[in-house]
């Protein structure tokens, strides 16, 4: 398979060209001849044109790449080594929503032939490859597991707006339904990440240690939010807190702040809904993810509080979001919890503008029912520096003054303003 696949014999496919898959797909076509399929055309398109429509890579990435761009099912079996990289969100009630993977999965089993090898990269709870794809590729394909087709899953690590870990340099994990199939995917990979290949006993460890990676940074950033609200109470800086603890040598660096997004935001939930099917309550997750879903609504009421203590009436009183996106200097606004803020002020009647130098007006207002503003406006009670965005990084003080009421409040959540604001009303967390 690896032979015909690096010769340019066979095809390698890859099923959705988001965040995660269309940088996979551009890297295998710098080798293999490569099938790039997603479902909707608008963005195929725009791949045709060299235009990444996540706006994470430029025009030159797709260049002396072997690739088709499309989103016809005829074109689709043509491949023979076949990658899922789709979402898996979460619902409204914080349950694993499959149906993009199932979709996808359909897709893949529709087209399969006798030989075919199908490795997924989405981020599953452990089981999910065997006990729920597997099936829907053999029921489509007609085809069976193992005997007919090899299943194997390499979890992706793509840090969307991360210039350094690009995917050539973060060592891969990968697995097999067996040991040929294992060797085979191990050699694909290796052909194009530099970092190395990390083989796995099963395909189970692989989902656990992806989805467990996840986890850890959310507890982590989840105790530090919770220090922040307890040292609030005390009248203690965090920040200067921390800076001490860190002098110690086995003392983890990590910071408050929202926890969006589609990977450290959703992924707990699948390893929770998991664990209930086995009779575990995972408490210390739950418990994390319960503080780090609250911080939104924390950080605002600390706003309203701040400007109502100002003497201001906190209805109608005008307050500035900088930022958006789950994190800075991207442009995905996915599972944002910087809504979260901004709908708590909007229930206290308070008058919100938003602005973001990487989000999109068309994004934002599809997604949530928002407006960005065209400009930034004045007399702003309160401003909330909500993303740390490069662009705002260049800003000082006498610029928000300019835009600000008498007595303003500046909220910086990242604390990226620390020491650099004398004169406005400023708090972090």
């Amino acid at each position: 398979m690896f032979e015909k696949l690096i010769n340019k014999e066979e095809k390698l496919a890859l099923v959705g060209l988001g965040y995660v898959g269309l940088p996979i797909a551009l890297e295998f076509a710098k080798k293999f001849s490569v099938i790039g399929f997603d479902i909707k055309e608008n963005r195929i398109e725009k791949m045709k044109n060299k235009i990444d429509p996540s706006n994470e890579l430029p025009a030159e990435a797709f260049e002396g790449c072997d690739i088709t761009f499309t989103s016809s099912l005829e074109d689709l079996t043509k491949a023979k080594f076949y990658i899922v990289a789709v979402p898996t969100p979460i619902d409204e009630h914080n349950l694993p929503d499959l149906r993009p993977v199932i979709n996808a999965t359909t897709t893949v089993g529709k087209v399969m032939k006798k030989g075919d090898y199908v490795v997924f990269e989405s981020t599953v709870y452990p089981g999910c490859t065997e006990e729920d794809c597997v099936p829907i590729l053999e029921h489509e394909s007609g085809l069976k597991f193992i005997t007919d087709f090899k299943v194997g899953y390499s979890p992706e690590r793509i840090n969307p707006g991360d210039k350094e870990h690009t995917l050539p340099k973060i060592t891969k994990i990968v697995s097999g339904c067996d040991e040929e199939s294992l060797d085979v995917i191990a050699k694909v990979y290796q052909s194009i990440i530099e970092a190395g290949i990390f083989r796995t006993t099963s395909i189970k460890v692989a989902e656990a240690a992806k989805i467990i990676e996840n986890t850890q940074r959310d507890v982590n950033i989840a105790l530090m939010n919770e220090l922040s609200i307890i040292f609030n109470r005390m009248r203690i800086d965090t920040y200067e807190v921390l800076n001490a603890a860190a002098t110690k040598w086995n003392f983890l660096r990590f910071y408050p702040g929202l926890v969006g997004g589609h990977c450290i935001g959703v992924d707990p939930y699948y390893l929770t809904y998991k664990a209930r099917e086995y009779g575990y309550h995972a408490q210390i997750i739950n418990s994390g993810r319960f503080v780090n879903d609250s911080m939104g609504g924390y950080i605002a009421k600390q706003t309203v509080k701040k400007i109502i203590a100002t003497d201001k009436n906190i209805r109608n009183a005008k307050v500035l979001i900088m930022g958006i996106t789950f994190k800075e200097n991207v442009s995905d606004i996915r599972n944002s919890k910087v809504i979260d803020i901004i709908n708590e002020l909007k229930s206290y009647m308070v008058d919100v503008d938003i602005i973001d130098p990487f989000a999109s007006q068309e994004g934002v207002f599809e997604e949530y029912g928002l407006h960005l503003a065209e400009k930034v406006g004045n007399n702003y009670d309160a401003v909330i520096v909500a993303v740390g965005h490069k662009p705002y990084l260049e800003l000082g003080e006498e610029y928000f003054k300019s835009i600000c009421s008498k007595n303003a409040v500046f909220i910086d959540i990242k604390g990226i303003y620390r020491k650099k604001i004398k004169e406005l009303i400023y708090w972090s967390l």
